[in-house]
């Protein structure tokens, strides 16, 4: 067999696809991370009625290009909330506007083969997002995020995702020095809260684009 890794990942990626399907997702399939752009483009924002775009924070979200493409539409008003010129107190209120807007993007922290989603907060704008709020949601997932159960997602989470992103936002955390959790207590503590995002509803708010790269943490 010819490039078995490819075939690999093809069908596992499409093995997630369907069962996202059945938990009432919309997904598509990204080969590499340049056609996300695309399928949004084609795909949703085609289709959509959105006036106001927002996101929460996502490596992924920047990597695949999309950030650029969406804050750059003459047709979206964007609330960009990676803008770094805004006090914190402004930055805060920012992301509370975001939950309103009518298109959100944000990354996941783990996928679970059954087709959940597992994701670990410090303030919850994004998790808030995906719960209730925008009127559309698109989640980005990298094929490295794909775990087989929720156990495998919360040890992904609390012992390489916490301790990544605490050491990257320098955050004075035990994790961010020994690189795995200790259930701290620090002011900069960036685990607060939990959701398991087992269906979407309504029927196709939440799109997911499963890429086929390793992205983000």
């Amino acid at each position: 067999m010819e490039n078995p890794i490819d075939v690999y990942w093809k069908t596992r990626l499409e093995s997630v696809k369907e069962r996202l399907e059945s938990n009432n997702f919309t997904v598509f399939i990204a080969d590499e991370p340049g056609e996300v752009t695309a399928i949004v483009e084609r795909e949703i924002l085609a289709v959509s009625t959105a006036k106001t775009v927002s996101w929460g924070g996502s490596l992924t979200h920047v990597e695949t290009g999309l950030y650029e493409m969406l804050k750059n539409r003459d047709d979206l008003e964007v609330l960009d909330t990676y803008d770094h010129s805004f006090s914190p107190e402004e930055a805060m209120e920012r992301r509370r506007h975001s939950l309103l807007s009518d298109l959100y993007v944000t990354g996941t922290n783990a996928v679970i083969e059954d087709g959940y989603l597992v994701n670990l907060d410090m303030i919850g704008n994004r998790i808030a997002a995906l719960t209730f709020g925008p009127k559309e949601v698109i989640v980005l997932v990298g094929r490295n995020k794909i775990v087989p159960d929720l156990e495998s997602a919360m040890d992904r989470v609390k012992n390489f995702v916490a301790p990544v992103n605490a050491m990257r936002l320098d955050k004075k955390t035990p994790c961010a020095t020994t690189g795995v959790c200790h259930d701290c207590k620090s002011p900069d503590r960036i685990c607060n809260t939990w959701t398991i995002t087992e269906k979407s509803f309504p029927k196709g708010r939440v799109t997911v684009i499963l890429i086929n790269a390793d992205l983000g943490f």
